[in-house]
């Protein structure tokens, strides 16, 4: 490949515990714009900046005034999880939106025997259960009720929102939250119990810290509400086709009549301020939450270290004797699924509470954890001859997926190009059409069209928000 070949396209980083995604963008960033390997990527951005127009320029502000390697990612990971992070490159960004429809493959730990408000070891205890009689075959046999397409309640402090809030705010408040909290389909097509850790043989800990008692209620009136509507799924499946119907009918008139009547009551009484008094703050939209969801937000720009590292092996666990059994679960879900639900789901079906405590993703479309696509994150740290042939091989495979690819780690080879990967691909080539296309009309429409893009790409480089894809 020439030297002064502008490279572009997306590769895979395994991302480091404890990290933010957005922080792992701006790691590569610090590496990528004073390199050999992208200078023509930041001279092309500096040759398209000088033909816009004085109010093009303008219109950027003066965070992005500074030519930088454009990036975004595919589908960002919670602090706690490690894993494979899809990293678009150039006009690789435009490929990453077809990431976040395809299937990934997560293994997760659970700890049995508490839930916490977040779902993960990193929240604050909501219950305890005895744990006593929960073995492998009880995990095992409670496992079969997850496979296949399942209805998932999305964990109370995700960033999902309800009236315009996100769901969290309404427990830091003491709040109701305004109305049901609505279970997605998700699709489970593997799931297996790979590992078991017996009573005593693991170093999992509960977190040390209690939730409140409002907090503790909020999260039974939600799941009370997340039961009923189980054995409503549960009790329609029994029904007839012409039973159903008529069922379905009779609760979408019923929600919608419900609607209507709390619109009524939301326009009498409103405590919210007019707009002509609502006071101006800088603060913005309010950042979601990825683990530890009533804790303080993290300082903006500082995503390195946002989870605490697990406890030491001398450190005494929060229970007497040799405490509750864990268990390593590997799964292929569909998007949206969230794993931390799937270990919250589990330890309520087993009756005893159960938590997420470690979490990777080891494949998302064909971006595999360990191959030939997907490099290290301490690569980084090596300096770019050791990165930059590395980076430079993935973006080689991404532009020309029928070259050969290295092998792996562990001797084998990346898999080959499958259905996901070539619609990401496809995505690609279509993309790179219109481009193509666009190339042809004035210089003055070109340089519109692309500064628009490069506006679009921006937006999508992630600060500290988090998408619902997944962890």
């Amino acid at each position: 490949m020439a030297a002064d070949k502008v490279l572009e396209g997306v590769f895979a980083i395994n991302k480091p515990f404890g990290m933010s995604s957005a922080q792992v963008i701006r790691d590569c960033q610090t590496y990528f714009n004073p390199s050999r390997l992208f200078a023509p990527l930041i001279a092309q951005e500096a040759a398209m900046r000088e033909k816009e127009s004085r109010f093009q320029k303008r219109r950027r502000g003066k965070a992005k005034q500074e030519i930088r390697v454009k990036m975004g990612h595919g589908g960002t990971l919670d602090p706690l999880a490690t894993g494979v992070l899809i990293l678009g490159v150039g006009k690789g960004t435009k490929s990453l939106q077809n990431f976040l429809t395809c299937t990934k493959t997560y293994e997760t730990v659970v700890l049995f025997g508490a839930s916490t408000d977040t779902y993960d070891r990193t929240g604050r205890i909501i219950k305890r259960g005895k744990y006593d009689e929960v073995t492998r075959q009880a995990a095992e046999k409670a496992l079969e009720g997850f496979r296949g397409k399942i209805k998932q309640m999305p964990p109370l402090y995700s960033a999902l929102k309800m009236e315009g809030k996100p769901l969290y705010e309404y427990a830091r408040e003491g709040k109701p939250i305004p109305r049901e909290i609505e279970t997605r389909e998700v699709e489970v097509t593997e799931l297996e119990l790979v590992e078991w850790y017996e009573p005593g043989t693991h170093n999992h800990r509960w977190p040390t810290e209690e939730a409140e008692q409002a907090e503790k209620n909020l999260v039974d009136s939600v799941w009370r509400v997340a039961k009923r509507q189980a054995e409503y799924d549960e009790g329609l499946t029994k029904l007839t086709p012409e039973q159903q119907e008529e069922e379905i009918k009779a609760l979408a008139e019923y929600n919608s009549k419900k609607r209507e009547a709390e619109e009524r009551v939301d326009n009498l009484v409103s405590d919210e301020q007019p707009a002509a008094k609502r006071k101006k703050t800088n603060q913005g939209r309010a950042e979601p939450m990825m683990s530890g969801a009533l804790g303080t937000l993290p300082p903006k720009g500082k995503g390195s270290n946002l989870v605490p590292p697990p406890p030491a092996p001398n450190t005494p666990p929060p229970w007497e004797g040799k405490g509750p059994p864990a268990a390593k679960i590997r799964m292929t879900v569909t998007s949206g699924f969230y794993v931390r639900s799937l270990c919250h789901d589990l330890g309520e079906k087993l009756g005893c509470g159960a938590m997420m405590a470690e979490l990777s993703r080891t494949r998302q479309g064909q971006f595999v954890l360990g191959g030939a696509n997907c490099m290290e994150y301490d690569e980084l740290l090596k300096g770019e001859d050791v990165w930059g042939p590395k980076v430079r091989h993935i973006l080689e495979l991404w532009n020309n997926p029928h070259a050969k690819p290295e092998p792996m780690e562990n001797g084998s080879s990346a898999p080959p190009v499958g259905e996901e990967s070539k619609s990401a691909n496809d995505g690609k080539a279509a993309q790179e059409k219109k481009s193509a296309k666009e190339s042809q009309t004035t210089d003055d429409a070109k340089t519109a069209s692309e500064s628009e893009t490069a506006n679009a790409a921006e937006q999508a480089n992630v600060g500290e928000q988090e998408t619902a894809t997944g962890a």
